[in-house]
Order: C-alpha cells, then sequence, then structure tokens
C-alpha cells in the first residue's frame, strides 16, 4: 500500500471520495481522500497519467469534473484504488502528490445551483405531526404518497468548520397574539444526508427510478439548521422560509454511489400502493450508521442522536424522480437533502425538537448542563459511516459553531 491507512478509517481504500482542499502553497485544487492523506489530483492530473484534460483538477470546485459523467469519475476512483495497492505505481516514491489532511483547508466541493430539501422519514415526520397536529393522525394525508419537499436557499449551504450565526426573525410567544422580533430562542440541527446531481436535464425531461441513480454522483451530510420558533409562526400557509434558509452545513468530501454498493439494503414497505411513476425495483436505501454530538464552548462532546440513512421511507431514487416528473431541470451540482432522519427509538430522533420533545425532556450533557435546543457556543457534529465486515466507508464529519446573532 502505498499510504499507511489507520484502522477504521472514514477514508479506506474501499471509499476514495472526491473534494476540494487547500494548503499554504497550493490553490484550492480536487483531491481524494485516503487515510489521514489527501491525494492531490491536480498534481496527478500533471503527470498525463489520464486521456482528458486534466485541467479540470484544477478548478475550485468539482462540478467540471463530475460533468465528465460516470465513465470518467468512475474511472479515476477505479485507476486510484489500483495504483494506491500497486507499490510499483505512478504513486509510488512521489510524496509531492500527498498532504497530510491536517494541514490542508477544506472548502465546498460543488458550486450548489439550487438545492431542494425532502421530508422523507415517516418517523419524523410522525413525530412532528404529533406535536405540532393530531397524535391521532400525525401525518398529513398526502405523506405516503408523494415524497415532500420544498426548494432551499443554496447560497447559504457552507463547508463543514463555517461557524453559522443564529438568525432573527420573527415568533409568536405563547399565549401572545402579536409577533415578536429577535434571535431564535429555539436553534436546532437536523440530521441529514445530501446528495449531488452529477448530470444535466432539459426542460420538460423526466428522469425514470431504473435511471435516477446515474444522475447522482455521490453524498454527504447534511445539517439542515433550523429555527423553530420562527419556523412554527411563518411556515402556514407556504413552509419554511427564514426558519431555513439562513444556513445548511455539509460535510466537505463526496463519498460515491459506486463506494455505498456494498452496503445497499431494503427500504421500508410503502403502504398504500405508490403510484407507478414512483415505484421501483431492486434495493436502493443505505445502511449507513450516523450519529450527532453537542459540545459546549467549554465542555465535552455529548452524543446525543444515533440514527441510520437506511431509515428512509422515501428513497433518493424516488426523491429525483417525483422531482423531476413536471419536467423540472436538474444541473450537476445541484443538492438534494433526504430531511431528517429518525428512527423509532428516542435516541434516534434526528433533531432536537424531537430529541427533548419540543423542550419537554431536556438532554442531559456531560459537563452538567442541559439542552432543549442549541445554545450560543456550541459545535454540533455530524459522523456517518458504513461498515460490512472489514469494508468501511466513511464520511467524515460536518461540524459548525453557533455565534450569537449579530
Amino acid at each position: 500500500m502505498i499510504i499507511n491507512i489507520p484502522e477504521n478509517s472514514d477514508f479506506s481504500i474501499h471509499n476514495l471520495p472526491f473534494g476540494i482542499f487547500s494548503t499554504s502553497d497550493r490553490s484550492p485544487r480536487a483531491g481524494i481522500a485516503i487515510g489521514e492523506h489527501i491525494l492531490d489530483l491536480a498534481a496527478l492530473g500533471e503527470l498525463n497519467v489520464f486521456d482528458f484534460n486534466p485541467a479540470v483538477f484544477k478548478k475550485e470546485v468539482l462540478n467540471d469534473f463530475i460533468g465528465l459523467g460516470k465513465a470518467v469519475t468512475s474511472m479515476v476512483r477505479k485507476e486510484v484504488q489500483h495504483w494506491l495497492q500497486d507499490d510499483d505505481s505512478i504513486l509510488a516514491n512521489k510524496p509531492e502528490l500527498f498532504v497530510k489532511q491536517q494541514e490542508a483547508t477544506m472548502h465546498m466541493p460543488v458550486h450548489v445551483g439550487d438545492y431542494t430539501d425532502f421530508y422523507s422519514s415517516i418517523e419524523h415526520a410522525t413525530n412532528v405531526g404529533k406535536m405540532f397536529r393530531d397524535p391521532e393522525n400525525a401525518l398529513l394525508p398526502n405523506w405516503k404518497h408523494i415524497p415532500v419537499g420544498y426548494h432551499g436557499r443554496a447560497s447559504s449551504i457552507v463547508v463543514s468548520g463555517e461557524p453559522i450565526r443564529r438568525p432573527k426573525g420573527q415568533t409568536l410567544p405563547k399565549d401572545s397574539k402579536t409577533p415578536v422580533f429577535g434571535p431564535s430562542q429555539r436553534l436546532d440541527f437536523e440530521l441529514e444526508v445530501g446528495f449531488i446531481c452529477g448530470k444535466n436535464t432539459e426542460m420538460g425531461e423526466s428522469v425514470s427510478t431504473s435511471d435516477a441513480e446515474d444522475y447522482i454522483f455521490g453524498l454527504v451530510l447534511f445539517n439542515d439548521w433550523s429555527a423553530r420558533d420562527i419556523q412554527k409562526w411563518e411556515y402556514v400557509p407556504l413552509g419554511p422560509f427564514l426558519a431555513k434558509n439562513f444556513a445548511s452545513s455539509i460535510s466537505p468530501w463526496i463519498v460515491t454511489l459506486e463506494a455505498l454498493e456494498p452496503f445497499r439494503v431494503a427500504g421500508p414497505a410503502q403502504e398504500p400502493k405508490v403510484l407507478s411513476y414512483l415505484e421501483y425495483e431492486g434495493q436502493k436505501n443505505y445502511d449507513v450508521n450516523l450519529e450527532v454530538g453537542v459540545a459546549p464552548e467549554s465542555g465535552e462532546e455529548t452524543t446525543v442522536c444515533r440514527s441510520n440513512f437506511k431509515h428512509m421511507y422515501w428513497n433518493m431514487a424516488q426523491q429525483l424522480t417525483h422531482h423531476t416528473v413536471n419536467g423540472c431541470n436538474i444541473h450537476v451540482g445541484d443538492m438534494m437533502a433526504s430531511g431528517t432522519i429518525s428512527g423509532k427509538e428516542e435516541n434516534s430522533f434526528g433533531s432536537m425538537l424531537e430529541l427533548a420533545w419540543m423542550g419537554t425532556k431536556p438532554i442531559q450533557m456531560k459537563d452538567g448542563s442541559e439542552r432543549k435546543f442549541i445554545n450560543d457556543g456550541d459545535t454540533v457534529i455530524m459522523r456517518g459511516y458504513a461498515q460490512k465486515g472489514d469494508i468501511r466507508v466513511g464520511f467524515g464529519e460536518v461540524s459548525s459553531k453557533v455565534l450569537p446573532a449579530k
């Protein structure tokens, strides 16, 4: 092996995710994570080992590389996988091709032209329905018939490590008929997985569930920050607005669908039967372990949630198919998030809204404090990995600190 890979590394030889990094002497460029290192694809491209223009690796985002298509991107990943395991390969004795991850700064991996957030965990939707509507009829009538979603704000998606500001907005205090303005008092995270589109479509064109995965390049961890008090006041009749568009955070490494192939599993049974355009064949869910930690500014991190991507009621293929069924066009780099990923157990709920059950069951922290929602100074860390035998494919983490409102 050209590079030593620590045991249980998220970035094993089976993974090789793509991202954009820079160092003190290297401008932002494409790289592949391997163990504790990054393979500099821009430097590798200068060795003329690829039969396409390697200038795509010198771009500040991966869009142009992804746009070359899976025949090219998959080939690069497989070639690198082979070279890393061959002590006599093009990578041998070339330390200048590698940098340590701890010495690199990670950047947004793609330019996100459009962003859509779904609402596809039946456990999450049921919990929210019980809290805000009717405990006996928690799901709205359309929920089991369509992958519910809304168009979010692409400009405020940031990469792991960038802090976010507590948002301000209108809220309606309890027992009041008049709203007030100020910082949100109920700032929350949402544990999600986002997928990045890898092909364009034309307006009027639809993508079928059988073809959908050809249009999905890879996945990232996604923290859909939410201001619950602002959301409660504004969401009728058109849904979330200021409660969501102030910030979303993603992990910097894009894990390809090819790397996740060993972790396919069947999704939950869908009853009633879906309309024909949403039917699919095969296993479309993925067994990815997820967790969320909250670290106070001067305290130890507390794990507050352990969930799994396999819980999703609506899978990615169905989400993309429904998104395009009306002829909506998509572009390389567009991002679509899963919606909050909650399991059946209380400790698998994917938001503080559910974990603390709207503030009625505070979460105990290791430093002795409690959390009903997220405080200023807290850092929220999400991690994810899939494992089957000796094969481990991880996402690293998405971590963001909350700063006070300006």
